[in-house]
């Protein structure tokens, strides 16, 4: 999916520690198979190959994540939108190039978005793309489900006490021995340019922002983070974390949280009791 992966384990022996970190690399790479936009033989690339030509069958996996997205899309008034490809896509050109798309090249791209032109039908376990050359992009969430994952494969090798990172979602289960949890530098959380560490536990951590992808034309710092609305990097600096139960939930809802405005955010989060959110605006 495009970053680097992390496991921190504590076991009773290294040869378990091994076993139970292979088992999960394992079912990461699996997954890398099912949702990544970077492979063309990818279970998502072949979805989206047949946009346009009624519904499609899918693995578990990729029902499961889908219809996550679509639940936050219809919570979010659609500012969340895994059918933002096409946008993604001109963007991450411009980000290698430094040229910024054509406002025809946006146009044509934002016909092809919007979450209500993707339909699912859970008995039949089939998506359908509406339109052809829509395209889903599931960067903002299949992170943190592979990180969830990754913990249930550690759990059933009696790994109870580990961290699992990929790019910037982070989901650890018990803490490490005699700590109360794991401690992590949460950016959002202190006051100025202050970053607290804090300890966590059983529990997910995902940050969103343009910290790390983004791109500089013209003196404007547009953001790899696309309004699905208007089609445009975002340009504001937003950093946004979540705490949640788990990282299919975390990782959507802190990206969310950077394209909403204050009662916006408001709104998502109440459909998420238990979440804590961390947002911080930098500039704009």
């Amino acid at each position: 999916m495009g970053v680097d992966t992390r496991l921190i384990v504590y076991a009773a022996d290294k040869s378990t520690a091994e076993d139970a970190c292979a088992a999960a690399f394992e079912r990461i790479a699996a997954l890398d198979t099912i949702m990544s936009d970077y492979r063309k033989d990818s279970e998502l690339m072949r979805l989206c190959d047949k946009a346009g030509h009624g519904p499609v069958r899918v693995s578990d996996d990729l029902f499961r994540v889908v219809r996550k997205s679509q639940e936050i899309s219809r919570q979010s008034d659609g500012m969340f939108d895994i059918t933002v490809g096409p946008l993604v896509r001109l963007w991450r050109k411009a980000r290698k190039t430094g040229v910024l798309p054509k406002s025809k090249e946006i146009k044509e791209a934002r016909a092809l978005v919007g979450w209500k032109k993707l339909t699912l039908d859970a008995h039949a376990r089939t998506l359908q793309l509406e339109t052809k050359g829509m395209k889903l992009d599931l960067g903002a969430i299949g992170k943190g489900f592979a990180d969830d994952e990754a913990q249930t494969v550690l759990k059933k090798h009696g790994i109870t006490r580990a961290l699992v990172e990929m790019g910037g979602d982070i989901v650890v289960s018990g803490p490490p021995p005699g700590t109360r949890g794991w401690t992590i530098r949460v950016p959002n959380a202190g006051k100025g340019d202050q970053a607290p560490n804090m300890p966590f536990a059983n529990c997910a951590i995902s940050t969103s922002g343009d910290t790390e992808e983004f791109v500089v034309i013209g003196s404007v710092r547009y953001s790899h983070v696309i309004d699905p609305h208007t089609g445009l990097a975002l340009t504001k600096g937003v950093q946004a974390t979540i705490i949640a139960h788990d990282g299919l939930t975390s990782d959507p809802l802190s990206t969310a949280l950077t394209l909403l405005d204050r009662s916006g955010r408001r709104r998502l989060l109440k459909n998420y009791p238990g979440t804590k959110s961390y947002v911080r605006v930098i500039r704009g």
